[in-house]
């Protein structure tokens, strides 16, 4: 059987981890956009306690609206800069962030240390209860913002299972964007998928060119060629195209569509939230398809 005989039949029919930790049903996770942190290029003075008291009313018009998780990224650290160059300042300052929010958040969360700091995002997920990473070039390479990344997954799975982490699990992107694919042009995306899977990540995750760009339909169908693990969405969904992608898709990360004027930096819009659960969580008996969620099996292992 392909794909590893399917990653063992998927453990013996055992849930995915998007099941494990959402439950049942499309998950709908909020992206969760910091802004700068202390030592970074834009940084504007705030202390590190004010930012994360931005952090939870975001968080609250998130899980107040009705999403089933939250994705807590560093996306205000602009220029940023390759794993190793991430400094301790910064991972201090999202374990804080983190460890604040989650004394306070109902819903499952992650953390997405950019750019790539797979290790570092892994450590704050340990420290502070987090579910899930997201990690943006798991395996090959690209040529990024930030110069040429390579794959993190052999050293960040190593240092996973150094530290006791291994029920944090792996949202791992496929032909990620921001960048340019030319070191893997003549490979199909379908192969980019399989080897997500191959190098064990958790969940797959389809974007756009861009933040806030939409997903094309066809690199769906291609994620889906290439592996079985859960496909989520990590860009450009929006009320008006969540029924189209929805169907195709186990749940998307959703941030810019949810801010006030569409922009990843501005507060979370609880209106915006609320119309898009709306459209989100409709059925869809055409499709056979739950839009909703059961707690059955939700919640994280710690």
């Amino acid at each position: 059987m392909a794909l590893d005989t399917e990653r063992a039949v998927m453990a013996k029919g055992s849930p995915s981890a998007l099941d494990r930790i959402f439950g049942f049903g499309k998950a709908l996770i909020g992206n969760l956009h910091l802004p700068p942190l202390p030592g970074t290029p834009r940084y504007e003075g705030d202390t590190v306690a004010q930012i994360a008291e931005r952090a939870l009313a975001d968080l609250a018009a998130y899980q107040d609206g009705g999403m089933d998780g939250v994705v807590i990224e560093n996306h205000g650290d602009i220029p940023f800069v390759k794993p190793g160059q991430i400094g301790p300042e910064i991972i201090a300052a999202m374990a804080a962030i983190a460890e604040r929010l989650s004394s306070e958040a109902r819903v499952p969360y992650g953390i997405n240390l950019l750019a790539n700091g797979a290790i570092g995002a892994l450590a704050i997920a340990k420290a502070t209860g987090a579910d899930f990473v997201r990690v943006n070039q798991w395996t090959n390479s690209y040529v990024s913002n930030e110069g040429v990344l390579d794959g993190e997954a052999g050293a960040a799975l190593r240092f996973r299972r150094s530290i006791g982490a291994e029920n944090v699990a792996v949202f791992a992107d496929v032909h990620v964007k921001h960048g340019a694919h030319a070191i893997t042009q003549d490979r199909g995306i379908d192969e980019l998928a399989r080897d997500v899977d191959f190098f064990d990540a958790d969940v797959a995750i389809v974007t756009g060119n861009r933040t806030g760009d939409a997903i094309p339909v066809e690199e769906i169908a291609a994620i889906r060629e290439g592996t079985r693990l859960p496909v989520i969405g990590g860009s450009g969904m929006t009320a008006a195209n969540a029924p189209e992608l929805l169907r195709l898709l186990d749940g998307a990360i959703v941030g810019s569509s949810l801010k006030l004027a569409d922009h990843w930096a501005n507060p979370v819009d609880p209106e915006r939230v609320a119309a898009f659960i709306k459209v989100a969580r409709k059925p869809d008996p055409a499709a056979g398809i739950d839009m909703g969620r059961s707690s059955a099996g939700a919640g994280s292992d710690e």
